[in-house]
């Protein structure tokens, strides 16, 4: 009888060839997949902002969201896409000694740049798309109020939480990996990021999308008083910010997350030949 998954060490092999072939692709197409991936998890990320928006029980809120949230990992998955923190596994490839150190870092630094392209581009259109105005101009306020959270957080707490969420993340590419078909890949991507989500863990592609449109948003005097109303802060939603309170520590915390704490971990078990 037919397996309906693939086992891990199986899981581990593909992921690793897969890495030599991305390593191998040319730039200009991980790049442009790297844009569509970052468009994908930011239509996911404005989902569920906008469905959440106006409740104020932390616990609801975040569960709906995680709910939504997951569209745009599926939607990598299943028409492709490159997202650098499910590509961080690639350092089993790089372990293993299929791929250059040096390609590993350029593959990933191509594809976190079409991120970053894409996510940013996607807060631009919404920005521009009347959304914010729902509610009277409360997803306004939620989108600067999301935007000062991230941008509010220590370097360790962002850098924890950004390892704590690529486990999850990673977990859920290699689980879809082992489902065989897409009603076993959408279960098996859906309940890791469901966990992330609730449990309010950082994605550093995520935050292009939440703390770009952040920053336009504040833009806009009416969400920018609605925010003020709140007793939010704006000012700390800024490009430095931005860039080095939250993207450059919740990086770091990706990298280690799918790179070592799944990628070394999987690369120990599975991989590293026995002395």
């Amino acid at each position: 009888m037919q397996s309906l998954l693939n086992v891990p060490a199986e899981v581990v092999s593909a992921n690793i060839n897969a890495a030599v072939a991305k390593a191998a692709a040319k730039k200009r197409r991980i790049f442009v997949l790297g844009i569509m991936a970052g468009a994908f998890i930011a239509m996911g990320a404005q989902s569920s902002s906008l469905a959440v928006h106006n409740i104020t029980d932390v616990g609801i809120a975040r569960t709906l969201a995680g709910c939504i949230f997951p569209v745009g990992l599926m939607m990598i998955v299943f028409v492709g896409g490159e997202l650098f923190t499910g590509d961080c596994m690639m350092s089993m490839a790089c372990m293993k000694g299929r791929i250059g150190f040096g390609s590993l870092l350029r593959t990933l630094l191509i594809v976190y740049l079409g991120n970053f392209a894409g996510a940013v581009l996607i807060a631009f259109l919404v920005a521009h798309s009347g959304q914010y105005d729902y509610s009277a101009g409360a997803l306004g306020a939620y989108t600067i109020k999301t935007a000062v959270g991230k941008t509010g957080l220590s370097f360790m707490r962002a850098l924890f939480s950004g390892i704590l969420c690529n486990i999850l993340v990673c977990a859920a590419v290699l689980m879809a990996a082992a489902a065989k078909d897409i009603g076993g890949k959408v279960l098996a991507i859906f309940f890791p990021i469901l966990a992330f989500v609730v449990s309010g863990f950082e994605h550093c592609v995520a935050n292009m999308y939440y703390i770009g449109a952040g920053l336009m948003a504040r833009t806009v005097p009416e969400y920018l008083d609605a925010a003020l109303a709140a007793g939010l802060n704006p000012d700390v939603i800024n490009l430095g910010n931005f860039l080095f309170a939250n993207l450059l520590p919740v990086t770091i915390g990706n990298i280690l997350g799918g790179g070592v704490c799944v990628g070394g971990v999987y690369w120990l078990a599975y991989l590293r030949k026995a002395d």
